[in-house]
């Protein structure tokens, strides 16, 4: 049952506490209905009219780390993929990674040839005799959702590159042009993007196979969503390429060179295979 509280959006909305959205959020961790059960309680005891949706969160991922670091390590994938940036380029290489689990060959940082100009593509992607163009908008704060500029902007681009890349033989056919982001589409970014013809990728979009649905369905989580990795250690993965938790199970190099004792690359590596169900 929901409260009158008023609580506080990363965007700055405010609405009332919702006991449903909590349940699903910490349900999708893997947890059980009565850990689930235990956190709603605690967690509506410390409600307070004006508390942020980040508090409430902070106090679910720590009674949920008591339970079970894996099962934290799931409830907090979206603060994780915000835990990517500064930059955009783990988030490319991220993607990349996901859609390579998912069958295709993929790149990142490509630079392909446009009637008018030359363009560095965030993501190529080839599969089935077809070849996808693939932007990534990072955004590594909440709050800030993908605006119609976004869409356009990558609309006039594969719309460059399709008419050279036509007027070449190539071995597989120029399909659609992507945007991919960590947060969501604004209502115009959505209405332009499927009217132009993008294939839009978003946290929860499409229906069932959004960025969210595809991470725990392939088992693939970023290695920033480690609750036993300090936040420099992942930083340092993250300057060398490593951004799949799953790469640190048969890793005989990076994690030495951080200069991890065995017992804790013991507890890393167990916390990955509960994780990613390995």
């Amino acid at each position: 049952m929901d409260t009158n509280v008023n609580i506080i959006k990363s965007s700055g909305e405010n609405v009332k506490f919702s006991v449903h959205k909590l349940r699903t959020s910490l349900g999708k961790s893997g947890a059980d209905k009565h850990t689930v059960d235990q956190i709603i309680e605690k967690v509506q005891d410390e409600l307070y009219d004006g508390i942020s949706t980040k508090e409430i969160y902070n106090r679910a991922f720590s009674l949920l780390k008591k339970k079970g670091g894996y099962l934290a390590s799931r409830y907090k994938l979206k603060k994780a993929i915000y835990e990517l940036g500064p930059t955009g380029y783990p988030f490319e290489r991220f993607i990349s990674a996901i859609l390579k689990y998912s069958g295709y060959d993929a790149h990142v940082s490509e630079i392909m040839s446009g009637h008018c100009v030359s363009h560095e593509i965030d993501v190529v992607a080839t599969k089935n005799g077809t070849t996808s163009l693939i932007e990534c908008k990072f955004h590594n704060e909440e709050g800030r959702n993908c605006n119609v500029k976004v869409p356009l902007y990558i609309a006039s681009r594969f719309k460059d590159v399709k008419t050279h890349w036509e007027s070449k033989a190539h071995d597989t056919i120029l399909d659609v042009g992507w945007v991919v982001t960590n947060t969501r589409f604004t209502e115009d970014a959505l209405q332009y993007g499927k009217c132009i013809g993008l294939y839009l990728l978003s946290w929860d979009l499409p229906k069932n196979d959004g960025l969210k649905d595809r991470i725990d369905r392939l088992g693939l989580y970023p290695i920033t969503v480690s609750t036993l990795l300090t936040n420099r250690e992942k930083q340092f993965l993250l300057s060398r390429d490593v951004v799949l938790s799953r790469d640190l199970i048969d890793d005989v190099f990076f994690l030495d060179h951080l200069g991890i004792s065995e017992t804790r690359k013991s507890k890393i590596k167990n916390e990955i295979r509960l994780l990613c169900k390995i």
